[in-house]
């Protein structure tokens, strides 16, 4: 399996929950109802702050294999860089509050091959949000912020790009590729299960897609 076909596995193991992660609802979820500019602010830098801080974390694992952690070391410089536009855009001053799920996940991961799979599920599932974030903000008639948000959202396929790469590194087996598809969706379904928890928790049904 080279790595066009990992993530062709991986999206089709998880066609709903990309699918719902994609629709209107995921962003009504990531701000807890409150559709305002502010929220989606801050919902995207949460979301980027975390990435940061998990990346970080993989880039200064010593067991890791070297290539492994200077790419997660540019990732993390990366995001760190997405944080401080979103946090630019807010009116007060940013404090992260509770890890994402999909970021709790991450950090549990521990060897190489499960930390490039689960990095290419987060960011499959990351793309999603920013698409909608873009949308967001085009329907608020704020065309430099829209294109903010696209702007982060052709990074992110550059991870995608830099991942596949790694993928093909790091998985010298059959066994290192069925890991790396296990955590890709791992991550996939611990945001799915956040999004859908929030929902419920709020009286929304969560499986109809808008």
């Amino acid at each position: 399996m080279n790595a066009d076909e990992f993530l062709d596995t991986v999206r089709d193991e998880n066609e709903t929950a990309l699918s719902r992660l994609g629709s209107s609802k995921s962003l009504y979820a990531e701000t807890e109802g409150e559709m305002e500019p502010e929220t989606v602010f801050r919902a995207a830098a949460e979301a980027e702050y975390a990435a940061s801080e998990t990346f970080q974390q993989w880039a200064d694992d010593e067991a890791s294999d070297q290539q492994v952690r200077d790419a997660f070391e540019e990732f993390a410089e990366q995001e760190r860089d997405h944080y401080e536009q979103v946090v630019a855009k807010l009116d007060e001053d940013h404090e992260p509050s509770e890890v994402p799920a999909i970021h709790e996940y991450l950090r549990g991961v521990e060897d190489d091959p499960r930390r490039v799979g689960g990095f290419l599920g987060r960011t499959l599932a990351s793309e999603k949000s920013k698409e909608q974030m873009v949308g967001f903000f085009v329907g608020q008639a704020d065309p430099q912020t829209a294109q903010l948000f696209r702007d982060l959202g052709d990074d992110l396929d550059g991870q995608l790009e830099r991942g596949r790469e790694l993928l093909e590194s790091v998985c010298e087996s059959d066994e290192d590729r069925d890991a790396a598809l296990e955590a890709a969706s791992g991550a996939i379904q611990a945001a799915y299960e956040e999004y859908t928890e929030t929902l419920e928790g709020m009286g929304v049904n969560p499986k109809p897609v808008c």
